[in-house]
């Protein structure tokens, strides 16, 4: 199962991408009968949140989110027309914010950026079942 938004890069495009992100676990969940956690939802809508944010601050012009989801994984793809790939800064418990890179690749499965003819194409994957515990 597999969607995609376009969403227009305004400050409302980060709620607008939590809800979509929820409606289609939601609809996954129903439709497709997976069962998906509470934990997945909620470091899904965390996912989301942090990497379209990201987006809004450091692209210009619209955004696109797109969601997947398979047995085991939903899978959350962001694509921007930035060209500069992201990076994860340092630890710094001195430094405030900018840790929206670092929070997803800690709750992903896995982490992956893609450069595109334009722009990029940021995607992360989060078990649907909860497992062991990870420490961050």
């Amino acid at each position: 199962m597999r969607v995609g938004y376009a969403l227009d890069g305004d400050d409302s495009c980060i709620a607008d991408a939590r809800r979509h992100a929820a409606a289609f676990l939601d609809l996954a969940s129903a439709e497709q009968h997976l069962p998906v956690s509470a934990r997945a939802r909620d470091l899904t809508a965390l996912v989301v949140s942090e990497l379209v944010t990201n987006t809004r601050k450091y692209a210009p012009g619209p955004v696109l989110l797109e969601l997947c989801v398979t047995a085991r994984v939903v899978e959350v793809t962001v694509w921007d027309s930035a060209p500069t790939m992201p990076a994860a800064r340092a630890a710094d418990p001195n430094r405030v914010g900018q840790h929206g890179l670092e929070i997803v690749k800690a709750v992903a499965q896995d982490f992956t950026v893609r450069r595109e003819a334009v722009g990029k194409r940021i995607t992360a994957r989060i078990p649907l079942a909860d497992g062991p515990a990870r420490r961050f």
